[in-house]
């Protein structure tokens, strides 16, 4: 068994971005690519697989990425992260597991490794990144969420709720198996800020990705 495998879970047939895992960037490379090669650089991980149902995704893998085909079932609507999770540790075994999901493609290196660490170190039973949120939030029944309308806060002042950004989710083997959760009952939320919170959903966030990206890359360009 092995100490960490990390699993990166696509489907082609996304709904509201079709292709969206294999999208190109303006320089030629694709989103999954992209998103490997910072994994691979991660100090940690024992093995990068890459889960899913089509063969063809191969051809977007680096060296030291090896794909693991998934049943097809888990590219339908109906199939949940739980689902996927399952089918992933009943063919990798490992006593702690990196989901990570390459629509989060700006998350530093360092941040999966401060995941990695809160678990190998023993103090949290898992850790995922995260976006702090400090602003004044109604619900959907049109009431105040987090303050009250008669008595305004600061928004520096409110108690900060974190946003899931799903770049990276760490856990024990065991957390799983007896909770059926990716996030354990003591985990470590790793903050992330600025661009790191970008998630590709929709087209239009693959826009903006694409603008944030080719920046880096003209940024190390003229540093490199």
């Amino acid at each position: 068994m092995m100490k960490l495998a990390a699993m990166v879970p696509i489907k082609m047939n996304n709904q509201r971005t079709p292709g969206k895992n294999t999208k190109k960037f303006d320089d030629g490379r694709a989103l999954l690519t992209v998103h490997l090669q910072t994994l691979a650089e991660v100090q940690g991980i024992n093995k990068i697989y890459v889960f899913c149902s089509d063969p063809a995704i191969q051809k977007y893998l680096i060296p030291g990425a090896e794909y693991l085909e998934r049943p097809r079932y888990l590219d339908t609507q109906e199939a949940t992260p739980q689902n996927i999770i399952s089918e992933f540790m009943k063919l990798v075994k490992a006593e702690i597991y990196l989901v990570s999901h390459c629509t989060s493609p700006f998350v530093t290196v360092e941040h999966f490794e401060e995941c990695i660490k809160a678990v190998t170190c023993g103090a949290f039973d898992s850790a995922f990144t995260g976006e702090k949120i400090q602003r004044l939030l109604w619900s959907s029944r049109k009431e105040p969420f987090n303050f009250k309308a008669d008595a305004i806060p600061r928004t520096q002042d409110l108690e900060p709720i974190y946003s899931e950004v799903s770049a990276a989710y760490v856990f024990k083997r065991e957390v799983f198996e007896q909770t059926h959760r990716r996030v354990g009952e003591c985990p470590h939320i790793v903050e992330v800020k600025g661009v790191e919170c970008v998630d590709i959903d929709y087209p239009e966030d693959f826009e903006i990705a694409n603008a944030i990206y080719m920046n880096i890359i003209k940024k190390k360009g003229k540093t490199g």
